[in-house]
C-alpha cells in the first residue's frame, strides 16, 4: 500500500461516522448491519451488545467485510472502501480505554446518552486485510485493491 492510499483510506474511516458491516450467520448467510464506528488508523471500533446477532457471529466466526462511503453530491466525487478483515471482541481493558477515548472525540454527543446502567456494550476490533479504494474521481469504477 503506498503512503496515498494509506492516507486516502485512514482519511475516509476518519471522517465518515457509519459503516455497513457484514458478519457470517451461523446458517453461512451474510448479515449486514449498520454501526457507528472510530478508527485508530486502519483499525477499526465499533461497540454493540454483547448478545446482539453480530456479536455472536463476530465470536463464532470473526471473518467480516465491510463499505465506508464519504457523502457525495454526484458519482464524479465517490470515495469509498470495501474490504475484508478480522473482527473479535476487545477484551484488554487498556484498548477499551482506547476505544473510549476515540469514542468520545468522534461523537461527543455520547454525553448525552440515556444508557441503562446495566446495559453492557462490546467492543469489536477489525483488523483489515485486504481493502479495495474506490476513487471515481480517477474515473467511473476505479479502484486499487491493496493490502492492509
Amino acid at each position: 500500500m503506498s503512503k496515498a492510499q494509506r492516507e486516502m483510506i485512514t482519511s475516509i474511516l476518519t471522517d465518515v461516522d457509519d459503516m455497513t458491516i457484514a458478519t457470517v450467520r451461523e446458517n453461512g448467510f451474510p448479515q449486514a448491519t449498520t454501526v457507528s464506528f472510530v478508527n485508530d488508523g486502519l483499525t477499526i471500533y465499533f461497540g454493540t451488545s454483547p448478545n446482539s446477532q453480530k456479536a455472536r457471529n463476530i465470536a463464532r466466526d470473526g471473518r467480516v467485510s465491510l463499505t465506508v462511503d464519504r457523502r457525495y453530491e454526484d458519482w464524479n466525487e465517490i470515495k469509498s472502501i470495501s474490504a475484508a478483515g478480522h473482527a473479535t471482541i476487545v477484551t484488554g481493558s487498556k484498548e477499551k480505554e482506547i476505544i473510549g477515548q476515540l469514542i468520545y472525540a468522534k461523537f461527543p454527543q455520547v454525553d448525552e446518552l440515556i444508557i441503562d446502567e446495566k446495559a453492557e456494550v462490546a467492543f469489536v476490533r477489525v483488523d483489515l486485510i485486504i481493502i479495495s479504494l474506490l476513487d471515481y474521481s480517477k474515473g467511473f469504477g476505479h479502484n486499487e485493491l491493496v493490502e492492509a
